[in-house]
């Protein structure tokens, strides 16, 4: 099986092949850790979370890197805010954290694999100084110079090696400036000198920092971090990196630069893999327009978070994702209606002994499970991969589950799980023996036609264990309500 990919490189898809015969690294840009991270940012983790597993049901292990930005000008803001009172360090660090810890618990809840990652953190002793040493490299061969406010990379050095600025988005001389910029981040369309590192401002947290006999204290540009954090976590080149279309630009072209400059090899990394932005009822996500959500504020509105997750997973990766009330009502449904069949496999046998068996009831599980992975290891192509899903549900004989084999289903539940993340076995437990007696109960009352004591049952039973049950000619199913 071979995995393919959309290279924003190269502008086309291209086939996986790892620099390492068994093993694929891939960095994610991670959070800026001063606020909840809105549902923009979440659905760009859904991604890539979701390509880690495909490439790890490619066969392929993975080595999955994701930053924490813990220093740059929006956390230093929003430290000082919230911790007036403390060391400039202090305020970072102690705001940094909390941001840092809800953003492990929002990834949790929409079905990310925390485990599968490495986190690493900008403001790390060990990060800084691993910033310093590329810093102070780009000086020392002429790709970075000192300014009165800090230390720039030079674009025009850069281009002077032989190299390309402009590898992710067409840069030309018309939105080439030569004024340098200092912010971190910056929306304008023009390539500008940016900084590696900036010289200590009042009430900043800052690291000792000695360039060419000069003390230039201060704390490290945003867009070198990546450069460093990826390089200690996968070493350069790497497989792929991924992030929202965002950051292609300047962020992932800076990362480029600063980190083949000097270098014979002009990879950085073999794939870059972008996702694009998620709209609100057709329109960009803005506070002014009352149309920007965390996941808290989907959480306090009673939204699953795995309805949220599959959502995103219903569009491709490169298309933009419209979130709508509506549009995560039926995805809600949808997850609803896929717990009920994953819970079945506590419903059925694992021998088929019913001669009416099909081999479509049979094989079709097994079939899909395949159809999956060879649907998402096509680019992502989530849409088409929840496609053969339902297909495959609607096609289950549900009259009569014994004429499903026990293990085809739960051997489809266990790979849409390791695929999708929507845990569906993790959500629907087996129910108590309790809960299971009253069913039998209910079963033998309604046999003897006794329709109040069935629904008095059937009250009791949605009531105390949260179950629907639906009745067959074949016997009752349970479910659970939400």
């Amino acid at each position: 099986m071979t995995l393919q990919l959309h290279n924003t490189l190269t502008k086309h898809v291209d086939t996986l092949v790892p620099l390492t015969d068994d093993r694929v690294r891939i960095y994610s840009c991670g959070p800026t850790v001063y606020d909840h991270a809105h549902i923009g940012n979440l659905s760009a983790f859904v991604m890539a979370d979701t390509l880690r597993r495909v490439v790890t049901a490619n066969g392929y292990n993975v080595t999955h890197v994701m930053n924490f930005t813990d220093i740059d000008d929006k956390t230093i803001k929003r430290s000082r805010e919230e911790y007036p009172d403390l060391a400039p360090l202090d305020a970072l660090r102690t705001s940094t954290r909390t941001y840092t810890d809800i953003f492990i618990e929002d990834m949790k809840a929409i079905g990310n694999d925390v485990d599968a990652l490495t986190f690493i953190r900008a403001a790390d002793d060990s990060t800084i100084e691993g910033m310093r040493q590329l810093i102070t490299r780009l000086h020392d061969e002429g790709f970075a110079y000192t300014a009165d406010d800090g230390i720039y990379f030079s674009i025009e050095a850069y281009r002077k090696s032989g190299k390309t600025y402009g590898q992710l988005v067409e840069i030309t001389t018309e939105n080439t400036s030569a004024a340098r910029i200092a912010n971190d981040e910056y929306d304008k369309e023009s390539a500008h000198d940016f900084a590696l590192w900036k010289r200590e401002k009042p009430g900043e947290p800052a690291w000792s920092f000695e360039l060419d006999g000069q003390q230039l204290r201060g704390r490290p540009g945003w867009h070198i971090e990546c450069s460093v954090m990826s390089q200690q976590g996968l070493g350069v080149p790497f497989d792929i990196h991924t992030g929202g279309i965002d950051l292609a630009f300047p962020h992932h072209e800076n990362e480029i630069a600063q980190s083949t400059a000097g270098r014979d090899d002009s990879t950085y990394a073999s794939m870059f893999v972008h996702n694009e932005h998620i709209l609100v009822d057709g329109r960009k996500m803005s506070k002014s327009l009352g149309n920007f959500y965390t996941l808290k504020d989907l959480i306090e509105k009673g939204i699953d978070s795995l309805a949220f997750r599959l959502l995103i997973l219903q569009s491709h990766y490169r298309n933009q994702t419209n979130f709508s009330f509506d549009n995560v009502e039926a995805a809600t449904n949808r997850l609803r209606h896929w717990r009920a069949i994953a819970a079945l496999r506590h419903q059925i046998h694992e021998t088929i002994t019913d001669k009416s068996a099909t081999d479509d009831a049979i094989h079709s599980p097994l079939a899909a499970r395949q159809a999956i992975i060879e649907t998402l290891s096509n680019d992502l192509d989530t849409p088409n991969a929840l496609r053969i899903i339902d297909e495959t549900f609607d096609a289950l004989p549900l009259h009569n589950i014994d004429l499903i084999r026990h293990s085809a289903l739960t051997g489809l539940i266990e790979t849409i799980d390791d695929t999708l993340g929507l845990s569906l076995i993790a959500h629907t437990p087996d129910i108590p023996d309790d809960a299971k007696r009253l069913i039998i109960e209910r079963e033998r009352v309604r046999e003897d036609k006794d329709w109040a004591r069935s629904d008095n049952l059937r009250d009791q039973l949605q009531h105390d264990y949260n179950l629907t049950i639906r009745d067959t000619p074949h016997g009752s199913i349970w479910a659970y309500t939400n």
